[in-house]
């Protein structure tokens, strides 16, 4: 697809119409950069700055998810690259580097740590600035092509699934409104701000809508993580060698083209100094396994579930139903446009589902396809007696520890 063709694509709803629908993380020391990026930049644009590389990783271990990653390779493009690219969980995510002075071996070595591209930041700024822009709009392009191809599909919610929500929901939402108001009233009293937590969530049809959960986070959650990251928590040098990578630092001032402390796997050999300091730097990286972001009340309410409690109010309004394909946050909803993955929103979203019911029998969970795989399988064989058997398997299942 050409860049004129994007521009001139005809505009739906949706998905599009959420607030930051395309987000870019940039790791950079250059402020100009950066305040050029969000002047210049189309309305629908995140620009999140970072100053250190432990702070932008930590970031999205805290469940970011950008559409892309600016980073300099000073401050620790190259180390990112190295990290993020074997991960299963993060190297979907398209990353350009920047260099000052952009050297030939610099591009070899971005096309084998398969960066999306590499530019010198202070001469090439148009070019990168068009390059983001084909990519937003390519995204765009993507997703209404999507939400065209599925409104087609999109069949209307039987009126006994209807029917059944509001009956069992009114009736849930009677016999557990003491703790509905219990837990209203711990929150307001634990920590300011307000009850409920909304985020957009893509149902059936790639309708978007606010899903309610009982907010379990600070108010201002992201600035804490900022100050976080400015704290320097993580220590390190961030130094980032000019070799390429295979070397210590020892063993290039010694001027040695050998590793002098091999390590051999089936991968090949490594550099014992280099191996023993990625892995430091990676357990640095996890270093809050508790989140201080989540207030006191909440990890309880995460551990039980009881968070999900206000999803009930979705039901009566109608934008999911007690059994269905889960609603997907927009940035995973925005990754699935082709034509098998579209099919998982056939089908009306749920409380609970087909795969959530299915993965606790299966050791070590399932996997993303096969989740995808289940929700399609959901869709095209909806029933009555089909619901009634995943609510039976729901309860016995919520006693089972995630595995995933």
């Amino acid at each position: 697809m050409t860049y004129a063709e994007l521009k001139t694509e005809p505009r739906t709803t949706d998905v599009l119409e959420s607030p930051y629908n395309f987000y870019v993380m940039v790791l950079s020391g250059d402020y100009d950069l950066v305040e050029k990026l969000k002047a210049k930049m189309p309305d629908g644009t995140q620009i999140e700055h970072y100053l250190a590389l432990e702070g932008l990783y930590h970031k999205l271990n805290m469940d970011a998810h950008p559409d892309l990653i600016i980073a300099d390779c000073i401050l620790g493009g190259w180390k990112l690259l190295k990290i993020i690219k074997p991960e299963n969980a993060l190297k979907w995510i398209p990353i350009i580097l920047t260099s000052e002075n952009l050297r030939p071996f610099e591009i070899t070595r971005a096309k084998e740590m398969k960066a999306l591209d590499i530019y010198a930041a202070t001469d090439d700024m148009d070019g990168l600035l068009e390059r983001l822009v084909y990519l937003k709009k390519r995204k765009e392009s993507k997703v209404r092509s999507a939400t065209v191809r599925i409104s087609k599909l999109v069949a209307k919610v039987p009126v006994w699934k209807r029917a059944f929500d509001i009956v069992v929901v009114s009736v849930a939402l009677i016999l557990l409104s003491p703790v509905f108001l219990l837990v209203s009233l711990i929150i307001k009293i634990d920590s300011r701000g307000p009850i409920f937590y909304k985020s957009k969530r893509v149902g059936q049809g790639y309708r978007i809508f606010d899903l309610y959960k009982f907010r379990t986070m600070k108010v201002r959650s992201d600035e804490m993580l900022k100050d976080m990251a400015s704290m320097n928590l993580y220590g390190g040098d961030d130094k980032e060698n000019e070799g390429d990578g295979s070397l210590c630092e020892k063993c290039l001032a010694e001027g040695f083209t050998l590793c002098q402390n091999p390590l051999f796997s089936d991968e090949g050999m490594v550099c014992e100094t280099l191996f023993q300091e990625e892995n430091k730097r990676k357990a640095a990286f996890f270093k809050f396994q508790n989140d201080p972001r989540i207030t006191r009340v909440g990890t309880f309410l995460r551990n039980t579930s009881l968070d999900e409690i206000p999803q009930l109010l979705n039901i009566l309004k109608g934008d999911i139903s007690l059994v269905g394909n889960r609603p997907l946050p927009l940035y995973e909803a925005e990754k699935l446009t082709d034509d098998k993955s579209i099919m998982r929103f056939a089908g009306p979203g749920g409380l609970t589902g087909y795969w959530q019911v299915t993965k606790r029998g299966k050791k070590g969970g399932i996997s993303e396809q096969e989740r995808i795989d289940l929700d399609i399988y959901y869709s095209n064989h909806l029933s009555f007696l089909f619901d009634v058997k995943i609510i039976l398997k729901t309860f016995p299942a919520l006693f089972q520890s995630e595995t995933q």
